[in-house]
């Protein structure tokens, strides 16, 4: 830790910022293989909640590879750290009071522990988008499968770098699961934390 920062406490807080907003903020962390539907779950979702006057900030594992992690590529290392800033810039959306939808692979348990770690797990709700790996292939939104079995792409996850599956989701869907069935299961499960609570 550099010893010549200090924190600064801001008299506004969480609480105040829910408080203005009219609902608690924590984290929905969406993982699974690529192509999986996590990121159109998430899109559902936020506009769902978005209808219901939830303030809400989606971070895509795409998007943010055009900015934030724009330096970062898909090694094992490389990958940690995209996940270690993502659960960074989501603790921040969190005190911000906002409701912050994440999608990624994040293939490792360790790393997924590390951003609930990071966000408090009373603000983590994981997502298991539990969709084959088969039915992943059939989709091949990108053609990153085919490109995998062609030997053009390295450390893809699934084919040549590996997935560890969750143990214990907050919520499990899959590709038996219809989009708007999804949503309506991950709505039932964080309908009560959305009520914002004294701290």
């Amino acid at each position: 830790m550099e010893k010549n920062i200090k924190k600064h406490e801001y008299r506004v807080g969480k609480l105040d910022r829910q408080k203005l907003k009219g609902h608690n903020s924590f984290l929905i962390f969406f993982t699974g293989l690529s192509g999986s539907g996590k990121s159109t779950i998430a899109n559902a979702l936020e506009e769902k909640l978005n209808k219901l006057s939830v303030h809400t900030y989606t971070l895509d594992g795409d998007n943010m590879r055009f900015g934030l992690n724009k330096d970062l590529s898909f090694t094992p290392e490389d990958r940690t750290e995209n996940i270690r800033r993502i659960g960074e810039t989501a603790k921040l959306f969190i005190d911000a009071g906002v409701v912050t939808l994440a999608a990624f692979v994040a293939p490792y348990e360790k790393d997924r522990k590390n951003i609930e770690d990071t966000v408090k797990t009373d603000n983590f709700v994981e997502v298991f988008v539990n969709t084959s790996l088969e039915e992943c292939e059939r989709r091949d939104v990108k053609g990153l499968y085919k490109k995998a079995r062609a030997g053009e792409i390295k450390n893809m996850t699934g084919i040549s770098a590996p997935y560890e599956a969750p143990q214990n989701p907050t919520v499990e869907v899959s590709h038996l699961n219809s989009v708007e069935e999804s949503v309506e299961i991950i709505f039932q499960a964080i309908k009560n934390k959305l009520e914002i609570k004294e701290q």
